[in-house]
């Protein structure tokens, strides 16, 4: 009665084609490209591999100022998340009280 049924495979109708075979094929690497030519007689600086980041005074107080205020939007909205949920507790145990009460003062009247 609880036993699962397998579906069974069907099997194809009409023409059946057999998988397309992939024969693999050897890739030849390029050859490198040749270095630039340049003059022995000049010197030019290396290039560096990333651009650096310059920290000046301005830039430091408005990161500080921006992490700032990230700091401050995100523990306004968690406090008002822990006040909201106080406000509802409160209010669900203030309702608990008024219909304890009303029971109680049901069964008294009997």
């Amino acid at each position: 009665m609880l036993r699962p049924k397998i579906p069974t495979m069907p099997t194809p109708t009409g023409i059946v084609t057999p998988p397309a075979v992939v024969h693999p094929t050897a890739v030849e690497p390029a050859s490198p490209p040749a270095p630039p030519a340049v003059p022995v007689s000049t010197s030019v600086p290396a290039a560096p591999s990333r651009p650096v980041v310059q920290l000046t005074p301005g830039t430091a107080l408005a990161l500080v100022g921006a992490g700032t205020a990230v700091v401050l939007v995100v523990g306004t909205v968690l406090v008002s998340m822990l006040l909201a949920t106080a406000v509802t507790a409160a209010s669900v145990a203030v309702c608990a009280l008024v219909v304890r009460s009303l029971i109680g003062q049901q069964h008294k009247r009997r």
